[in-house]
């Protein structure tokens, strides 16, 4: 009997994934626990083993396919074994054409359930929650989700919903020309589904702050070459997440998640440094316990993984867990910015660069190395006191003598 060959769930919260690269071909063997194709997940592209020996008779997922965990990926066994197919798999799995594969398979059974009628297209409404599935496919088939009829739970729109409405479309409409479009890669999908669901789920307000950085400058000149001297980078970001770590510990309420059951209080402070891969968008590796290590062990964790994931070998769990984020856009001019919430965290810190201003201290003109802070949160569980008391406990332990 062939072996299946399963999407498998590569965490506790990942449920699904994008069949990114098939490492063999039907018709080559392969071994068990040899890698047999790659997955992108959150980023982080995974691969993956086959689960037994035998020759790949069957590819049923194509390259650049998002499947749900459990899918029928593709079939494992010896020559000439016929391929069992059920309705189930016909359902979850896109199957490739047939004409590479010299290996009989038994006749599928298909399911010839008709379509359901889509809404009126004149007919606008409110859509509610979108799962980032639903966004995607809506995204790359340029559909309005205002025209589609959910028929999920309270009016929601399934992805079989999106699905029937893009087939009925391509029967009663003409093709449309496409060109000037690029290929979405699988970041730039994930980096879409998860800023258009995080505005879609909490109201985002931003406050600013602005920042004297004598202080960590002073610091850094007078420790960087005991830093470089072992290997440590000593950057700005790593002074931001020392600050918001202990601003974390002392303000709790802002290391939380919303709950419709309440407000989730995190037990550890894990924070998020998003960093660019340049043209392919960003990633979002976590320090964990970032609030018990010292400025010393910080700098050698924030500059071991941006290393990681410049280079593309960051895991999943460099990438979850995350109660915080701080994303320093200053490293590229920028002076301010209101950055999207990282869902489902409470709050996002975002640090300007940091320049030389005229500023008024006391009665007198001085200058000094200024930046603004930003902090976008969450207002279902911040009010605008609680979320500058935070935000002022930062600037403040970034503004006094480090030792």
């Amino acid at each position: 009997m062939p072996e299946q060959v399963l999407m498998p769930q590569l965490g506790e919260s990942v449920v699904e994934g994008e069949l990114t690269k098939w490492l063999k071909q039907p018709g080559e063997w392969i071994n068990e626990n040899e890698p047999l194709f790659e997955v992108n997940t959150d980023k982080v592209d995974t691969e993956l083993p086959s689960p037994a020996s035998g020759y790949l008779l069957k590819i049923l997922v194509q390259e650049g396919t998002t499947v749900n965990a459990g899918t029928l990926l593709a079939w494992i066994g010896e020559k000439d074994e016929q391929i069992p197919i059920s309705i189930g798999a016909m359902k979850e799995a896109t199957a490739i054409e047939t004409e590479k594969s010299d290996y009989p398979i038994q006749e599928a059974v298909i399911d010839k359930t008709p379509v359901s009628q889509i809404k009126d297209p004149t007919d606008e409404r409110r859509i509610g929650f979108v799962s980032p599935v639903v966004t995607r496919i809506a995204s790359e088939h340029n559909v309005e989700l205002t025209r589609v009829k959910g028929t999920g739970r309270e009016g929601r729109i399934t992805k079989e919903d999106i699905l029937n409405y893009i087939e009925v479309r391509a029967t009663t409409s003409p093709p449309e020309k496409e060109s000037g479009y690029l290929p979405l890669t699988p970041v730039r999908r994930i980096i879409a589904e998860h800023m258009v669901l995080s505005k879609l789920t909490s109201p985002h307000v931003t406050t600013v702050m602005e920042v004297d950085m004598s202080a960590v400058l002073a610091h850094r000149e007078a420790n960087q070459e005991t830093f470089k001297s072992a290997n440590r980078k000593l950057t700005i970001t790593v002074y931001l997440v020392a600050a918001s770590a202990k601003a974390l510990k002392t303000h709790p309420i802002v290391n939380s998640s919303w709950n419709e059951k309440g407000i989730s209080l995190h037990q550890d402070i894990n924070i998020g440094v998003a960093t660019s891969l340049e043209d392919e968008g960003l990633i979002v590796p976590v320090i964990r316990n970032a609030n018990v290590y010292s400025l010393f062990d910080l700098a050698q964790m924030v500059n071991n993984l941006a290393r990681k994931a410049r280079s593309k070998n960051l895991s999943l769990d460099d990438v979850k867990g995350g109660t915080f984020t701080i994303t320093n856009h200053g490293v590229s001019g920028s002076l301010f910015a209101t950055p999207i919430i990282n869902q489902p965290q409470c709050a996002i810190l975002g640090a300007g660069i940091v320049q030389k201003r005229v500023v008024v201290i006391g009665d007198a003109i001085a200058i000094r190395p200024m930046a603004y802070l930003t902090l976008t949160f969450d207002h279902r569980i911040l009010d605008g006191a609680i979320a500058d008391r935070f935000l002022k406990y930062i600037v403040d332990t970034l503004q006094n003598p480090w030792a």
